[in-house]
């Protein structure tokens, strides 16, 4: 195979999402079989069958148990725009979001303690390598699909002896960094945001139901506090088949 060569699943889907584009199957029709497909293209039906995946990922079509697999609505991508008024908003900034789109936003997580900061976390949030951190787990949902993960770190110097110690318990469990921190008196005053594309890992794609390799958006979040601390750091990843990210910036009056 050339270097400019697709892999004959990729072609096939090429053609599959060509026919369907051109009204050859309409919406509901049911696809032929995986057999006659491959006689059809001349090729394996693990290849039709990893073609199929990849059409089922991207919202062309979908599988039927027992059934067999139909042209559906292509999904929309949806868009999710970050800016400074996503964090004014007193609840979740996700659950905001996904209200702006009169879905349901939810996430399941995972919080450990006393977790040893990694070099690169440690860098991040101005502690020393090995400072014990709060790091937790996310998968955020939408309707209850999947729609992003995150990993965050916390600095136990900071809530280890306060309430909100752990982000989804106590009083504020699940209100978001903005509020939980200033139940206890810091002010977070900004954000700042690094994305960058990359490819989803096995476990990533395991988590937003996607394919290795497929297009995401990596976001290093780390919010500040008014004396230019660093109180929270995170990795947040946005699968790019689903969303695009906008990033929204207030400009002040003249004179302000």
């Amino acid at each position: 195979m050339g270097h400019d060569e697709q892999p004959p699943y990729q072609r096939v889907a090429g053609d599959l999402r060509r026919r369907i584009k051109s009204g050859e199957w309409q919406i509901g029709d049911k696809l032929p079989g995986r057999p006659d497909l491959a006689r059809h293209y001349d090729v394996g039906t693990n290849v039709i069958q990893k073609a199929q995946e990849r059409l089922i990922i991207e919202g062309f079509l979908e599988g039927r148990s027992g059934s067999g697999t139909f042209v559906r609505r292509p999904r929309e991508r949806l868009r999710m725009v970050r800016s400074r008024h996503r964090e004014q908003r007193r609840t979740s900034p996700f659950r905001a979001d996904m209200a702006d789109h009169g879905i349901t936003g939810t996430w399941e997580s995972h919080s450990q303690a006393r977790t040893p900061a990694p070099d690169e976390i440690a860098h991040r949030l101005g502690i020393s390598p090995g400072d014990p951190c709060v790091r937790t787990d996310y998968e955020f949902l939408a309707d209850g699909r999947p729609v992003q993960t995150s990993v965050s770190w916390e600095p136990m110097a900071i809530t280890g002896q306060t309430p909100i110690v752990l982000p989804e318990m106590g009083p504020f469990a699940g209100r978001g960094v903005v509020e939980r921190m200033r139940s206890i008196g810091i002010t977070v005053e900004r954000a700042v945001e690094l994305p960058r594309p990359g490819r989803a890992t096995q476990a990533q794609a395991n988590l937003l139901g996607i394919s290795v390799g497929d297009l995401v958006l990596l976001i290093e979040r780390t919010y500040f506090d008014a004396d230019g601390r660093p109180v929270e750091t995170a990795d947040i990843v946005v699968p790019d088949v689903r969303w695009e990210v906008a990033y929204e910036f207030g400009i002040d009056a003249p004179g302000r």
